[in-house]
């Protein structure tokens, strides 16, 4: 996909903060410092748009892109960052899972995880909730520029067998190279399209 233009929209916790756009949008979710920030600049030609920071936990709130001004990117919280306390770990949560079921316009969600690391139940709690509300995962596996071809082969064996993720498509990407960039772009614009014709089908608007 080209980008034309992409602007931070606003940052909310509950609906009624949510901006009032009527576009698609692709939500991004995985563990506190996995890459999210990187992946979503690296999207969108972008060096800052979405704050990176070195300090895991960073995202507290969820963060709204808008994308050639008919689609938005989601930035959802990380989840699984030890450092703060379960009630906020647990605040987290319920945000993400108060996104998924309440937002019209979700068409898919990209799950990020380190190639390098193994999963933790957090992880298969994720697949499970997003599989609950039937809403297509991408799976990226981020920093895969540590790795050869082969060791990403092997990975992404490891981890649907892991994971039991027969049906999700998988892509290694590196924010530092661009690898996997144009495969995650081709994924999302044909889930994009899929959720339209879904919705002309039922006989609503897009």
């Amino acid at each position: 996909m080209k980008i034309k233009t992409s602007s931070f929209i606003k940052s909310a916790v509950i609906p009624s903060d949510y901006p009032d756009v009527n576009f698609p949008e692709i939500a991004f979710v995985g563990r506190s410092n996995v890459g999210k920030s990187s992946l979503i600049n690296k999207l969108l030609n972008r060096k800052g748009l979405a704050k990176t920071s070195s300090t895991p936990g960073k995202t507290r709130l969820i963060n709204f892109f808008l994308i050639n001004k008919d689609l938005v990117f989601v930035d959802l919280p990380g989840y699984g960052y030890a450092k703060v306390s379960k009630t906020e770990r647990s605040s987290w949560i319920k945000m993400i899972d108060r996104y998924l079921s309440t937002s019209p316009n979700l068409k898919a969600t990209v799950l990020l995880q380190d190639i390098r690391r193994d999963q933790v139940d957090m992880d298969r709690a994720m697949i499970d909730l997003l599989r609950s509300y039937k809403v297509p995962v991408v799976l990226v596996l981020t920093k895969a520029d540590k790795f050869s071809r082969n060791q990403q082969i092997k990975r992404i064996n490891e981890i649907k067998k892991g994971m039991s993720l027969t049906e999700t498509e998988m892509i290694p990407f590196s924010s530092t190279s661009g690898l996997g960039k144009d495969e995650l772009w081709e994924s999302l614009v044909k889930l994009i399209a899929d959720g339209e014709e879904m919705l002309d089908e039922k006989g609503e608007k897009p």
